[in-house]
């Protein structure tokens, strides 16, 4: 349950709640490029939000904040379409005790400002399956999924 609450996707539920992306001071070039509607950035100013919340008001006011604005999500189960698979897949592996998972960034093609990567997940030394995806993580969360999806059909 923590890792759905505090993958980049639901953070960006949150953020999006109170409105955040529209607060996020930009500069020209991140503002022509989308910044305001990049997932990774959203995520990370509500993350750096939550934590100047608490440095300024306490525990009890962001406990308060994550009763209104994140729990509802919780119990309403609006998360369950949200899935981490690097997470699903490591402990799927832990469970199966098949070893230790890692990943390589095995491609980067594109220009800089369109790049798309390739990640390759390894198990027991051997490469199971790749990703393709805007950032490096978008690739190892693919990667993760289509492994996780072979090794569940093998059982």
């Amino acid at each position: 349950m923590r890792a759905t609450i505090v993958c980049e996707p639901s953070l960006v539920i949150f953020a999006n709640k109170i409105g955040l992306n529209e607060m996020i001071l930009l500069g020209k070039g991140e503002e022509k490029t989308g910044g305001r509607t990049r997932p990774s950035l959203i995520s990370d100013a509500f993350e750096a939000f939550i934590g100047a919340l608490y440095l300024d008001q306490g525990l009890d006011i962001v406990w308060k904040f994550a009763e209104k604005v994140i729990f509802p999500h919780v119990e309403q189960n609006e998360l369950l379409g949200v899935v981490d698979f690097k997470t699903q897949f490591q402990e799927y592996v832990h469970q199966q005790n098949k070893g230790d998972v890692t990943y390589n960034l095995i491609k980067e093609e594109g220009p800089a400002h369109h790049r798309l990567f390739t990640s390759e997940v390894i198990l027991q030394g051997e490469a199971i399956a790749e990703g393709k995806g805007k950032t490096k993580k978008e690739s190892e969360q693919r990667a993760a999924e289509s492994a996780y999806k072979q090794l569940k059909q093998i059982k």
